[in-house]
């Protein structure tokens, strides 16, 4: 297959640009999308040889169980703000697909540049849209209650949203930060 160490990248990043135009089109992430991107990672991972992965060392032919791993590693790291209701579950899924592709090793530091990007976005969105106060008094508030209640009694939605983000877009750039700097560098930072 001389054209393999292309196939999971292109195909990443062709799910990450469906996922997005549909999230900035209907502010919902598909199904359609995220299922067949995962069982077409696993898939990628299972049969293709070592080093055919995507184009870096650390995340080159990371193999099915790796890829399992960071599928599960993926969901488990947004899952928490799904249930606080601070996160759709199509960006949950998204991330899950996303750590498909890249592997337990390297999900971790993808999920933290999304979570970066996402906080980028939040400001972006909430200064465009004259919100910023709102935002601001929104997030002071949830980290209030969730330190003074714990998470066992769950956190009330703020009185008056402050919008909802189309968060692929900070899963595609938090994806697409950490390939280019394994590109680069050819190791995650953390």
């Amino acid at each position: 297959m001389a054209h393999a160490p292309l196939l999971l990248p292109l195909a990443l990043f062709v799910l990450l640009a469906l996922a997005v135009w549909h999230d900035l089109r209907a502010r919902r992430i598909p199904n359609a999308v995220v299922f067949p991107g995962t069982l077409l990672a696993l898939a990628l991972h299972a049969f293709l040889p070592a080093g055919a992965g995507l184009p870096a060392t650390a995340m080159e032919g990371v193999g099915f169980l790796s890829a399992l791993g960071g599928f599960a590693l993926g969901l488990g790291f947004l899952l928490p703000m799904y249930a606080l209701r601070l996160m759709g579950a199509g960006d949950v899924k998204l991330l899950a697909m996303v750590g498909a592709f890249v592997g337990a090793g390297d999900i971790l530091a993808v999920a933290i540049a999304t979570l970066l990007a996402g906080g980028v976005l939040a400001l972006v969105a909430a200064a465009w849209q004259r919100s910023l106060r709102r935002l601001l008094n929104n997030t002071y508030q949830t980290m209030l209650h969730a330190g003074l209640n714990g998470l066992a009694d769950g956190i009330a939605a703020p009185a008056v949203a402050s919008g909802r983000l189309p968060y692929a877009v900070a899963i595609a750039t938090g994806t697409g930060a950490c390939v280019l700097w394994l590109r680069a560098f050819g190791e995650l930072p953390l």
